[in-house]
């Protein structure tokens, strides 16, 4: 028996080419089309303007590859972690972070992760799969939903801060950008949209040639390729200067500031001299730094760094070097829902 089409992996136009096929009178494809991305149906029973027959044709046809929400954790500060499940009984994170003036989606574009990245829990797992953009789009549908729901206040900004690295599943993530700025999808503004990377350098390029409307972040954590390359292993593949030249690429492409992400740890990269060292990175294009703590993870030896010494850290991008700097504090950190936390812990699920 042929197994059935995904059919949100078609373009509005195949799905007319189904209805015609069918025929069907082909402003039903609009009625689907509308149904799967502005509405977010996870069934063709909830496609009540259409004909008990053709939810029928639809149902014997394709399936949804719906994800669901399989638990909730609430953290003492109000950002909430989610589990979710995937169609394959792959287990995902996402997370919901409310702050005084955002409300905050953190989505994951791999099942994993492949970079081993010594600071981070996701990084301690394999990388299973990249996630579909369907699977992308869900998570920030879910999370939308979960905002207006239990905050009464609309989503308003989305980070590829999850697990997994976006450039390493470029495709699916784009596709799921322009889903969710679509018009037919949720229109959202690409300028609410940030996607990190731990720097991949030929891909930053491309996202330049690719004249793309979103924000990028990069995760940089240390300004010198020897202390770069001992946590972050894609260093030794993606320098510094290889890193310098594409964001330099990118900006002249694009237009776009670049943010600069650095988790600061304890006598590693919290050093005076560290400052230096990424300013002298950062001025390469207009940028704002974005100092994070650290979080701490089981079998890592890294401590967060004092709250004196992080404050001087940002102090002298600010007053000596004149960089935009924000220090961002914890936040859900009682729930391993802070970054670099995300380890899947419910993945005894796919045993069960």
């Amino acid at each position: 028996m042929k197994a059935k089409q995904n059919i949100r992996h078609l373009s509005k136009e195949e799905i007319i080419e189904f209805f015609n096929a069918k025929g069907e009178q082909a402003f039903r494809a609009k009625q689907v089309y509308e149904w799967l991305w502005k509405k977010h149906a996870t069934t063709f029973d909830k496609m009540t303007n259409l004909s008990v027959s053709t939810r029928k044709l639809l149902e014997d046809s394709f399936v949804i590859n719906a994800i669901t929400t399989i638990e909730e954790q609430v953290s003492s500060d109000r950002t909430i972690k989610n589990a979710f499940k995937l169609h394959d009984g792959s287990i995902i994170e996402g997370v919901l972070i409310p702050t005084p003036k955002r409300m905050t989606a953190c989505i994951s574009s791999q099942v994993g992760c492949s970079l081993t990245c010594t600071f981070c829990a996701t990084g301690k797992l394999d990388r299973l799969r990249n996630i579909d953009a369907d699977e992308i789009f869900d998570q920030v549908a879910l999370i939308k939903k979960q905002a207006e729901e239990k905050y009464k206040i609309p989503l308003t900004n989305i980070v590829y801060m999850g697990m997994g690295e976006p450039l390493l599943n470029y495709k699916n993530v784009l596709d799921s950008i322009k889903k969710i700025t679509s018009e037919d999808g949720l229109a959202m503004s690409p300028k609410r949209i940030t996607v990190s990377t731990a720097g991949i350098a030929k891909m930053i390029k491309k996202l330049g040639d690719d004249d793309v409307k979103f924000n990028l972040a990069l995760s940089l954590h240390a300004a010198n390729d020897e202390k770069r390359s001992k946590i972050m292993p894609i260093n030794e593949q993606n320098s510094l200067e290889s890193l310098k030249e594409a964001i330099i690429y990118f900006h002249e492409k694009t237009g776009t500031r670049v943010s600069f992400e650095y988790i600061i740890f304890k006598d590693f990269n919290d050093s005076l001299e560290d400052a230096k060292e990424l300013a002298d990175f950062c001025k390469i294009v207009p940028c704002k730094i974005n100092i994070i703590e650290y979080n701490p993870i089981e079998g890592a030896h890294f401590k967060k760094a004092d709250t004196k010494k992080t404050d001087e850290f940002a102090r002298y991008l600010e007053d000596k070097c004149r960089l935009v700097v924000n220090v961002r504090r914890s936040r859900g950190k009682d729930i391993d829902a802070a970054c670099g936390q995300l380890a899947n812990k419910k993945k005894a699920v796919l045993k069960k």
